[in-house]
């Protein structure tokens, strides 16, 4: 696979490095020998990204505050933006809709001018699956499929991605910016402690040795590892940084078909990797909309980048347990064998 090479010596912008994803993204790009500087709230105290204490610039602060953003961006005068801040989870966005349409749209269109401002070249900008407007079919959803949004939290990716496509006609008109938007689906891996998600309420009881009870075990999701999206956002910023306009689109990044897989095939994945994992089944009396169907068509992706998948979904949830069970018992950070593992493969 690619060792991403040009991102050596390049100065890397990331929103939302402090999160789970962003975490990654900057331990990645730490290796292969960039520049980083990452703009996000602070770090909840058990967090990726304090484990890792990675050597990178910090702003710690709200992407909304227009001020502060400005002058990180022109500070530090990054070669490329990878924007990954945002309001990530479906239950609160039902809780506090007001903040998740004012991060993910509002907060979006601030980085992109803030961006612009600074003349920076390239932008990739990450929005989810759930963009879709969610027929519920048995085919993978295209890039050119309808957007939507049950929810607030999916809404308001797809308002992003609506505002994105007017941010490139009615600003980029010749070019002076590329941007690209990069969806993808169930994400999984080592460091993941957010609230109402499937593999970290199964290994955070199974430190604490409590049952968890599993909601809507029939549901299909796009499971990969967190390092598969980023292979391809890595792939997406590599050719705007060469100046290739074509590649200014958005691409799915999901696993192979095969590998959409029930919540309860996860559940029980994980526990063949960590016996402690204990769960049951049973209905949610406090159910908010969720889709049952979501398949991502990745066709774009393995053609244009010559991305595509490279662990299972059975492998991917095997090393994400397995890194949660070396945190839980021994207070060891397997991150960075699981990049290498990765990079190698």
């Amino acid at each position: 696979m690619s060792k991403h090479e040009i991102y050596k010596n390049k100065k890397v912008f990331i929103t939302g490095h402090t999160g789970f994803k962003g975490s990654w993204l900057a331990l990645w790009l730490q290796q292969i020998g960039a520049e980083i500087a990452g703009y996000a709230l602070s770090p909840e105290e058990l967090s990726h990204f304090n484990l890792l204490n990675l050597n990178v610039k910090n702003y710690f602060n709200d992407i909304n505050d227009e001020k502060s953003l400005n002058a990180a961006m022109l500070e530090f005068n990054p070669d490329i933006v990878f924007h990954l801040a945002a309001q990530p989870l479906v239950r609160d966005s039902y809780s506090d809709p007001i903040t998740t349409y004012n991060t993910n749209v509002t907060g979006s269109l601030k980085v992109y001018l803030a961006a612009l401002k600074a003349k920076v070249p390239a932008i990739v900008s990450i929005t989810t699956d759930k963009v879709y407007d969610n027929k519920e079919w048995l085919w993978g959803y295209r890039e050119n499929d309808v957007l939507g949004g049950h929810d607030p939290y999916s809404s308001s990716k797809a308002c992003m991605e609506i505002m994105t496509d007017s941010f490139k006609k009615s600003f980029l008109s010749n070019g002076e910016m590329l941007i690209a938007t990069a969806r993808a689906g169930n994400v999984i891996g080592g460091g993941d402690w957010a609230k109402d998600r499937l593999i970290p309420d199964l290994v955070r009881n199974a430190s604490k040795k409590i049952l968890t009870p599993i909601r809507n075990p029939n549901s299909v999701r796009p499971w990969q590892h967190v390092l598969e999206p980023l292979n391809g956002y890595l792939l997406l910023g590599e050719k705007l940084l060469r100046g290739q306009k074509q590649f200014a689109s958005s691409y799915n990044f999901g696993p192979s078909l095969s590998d959409n897989i029930t919540v309860q095939d996860v559940a029980n994945f994980a526990k063949s990797s960590w016996s402690d994992i204990d769960f049951k089944m049973e209905s949610d009396a406090n159910h908010m909309h969720e889709a049952n169907l979501l398949k991502l068509d990745i066709s774009k992706a393995q053609n244009e980048l010559q991305w595509m998948p490279l662990w299972s979904a059975e492998d991917a949830i095997k090393h994400t347990v397995i890194w949660y069970k070396n945190y839980y018992q021994e207070k060891k950070l397997t991150s960075m064998q699981d990049l290498e593992r990765f990079t190698n493969f």
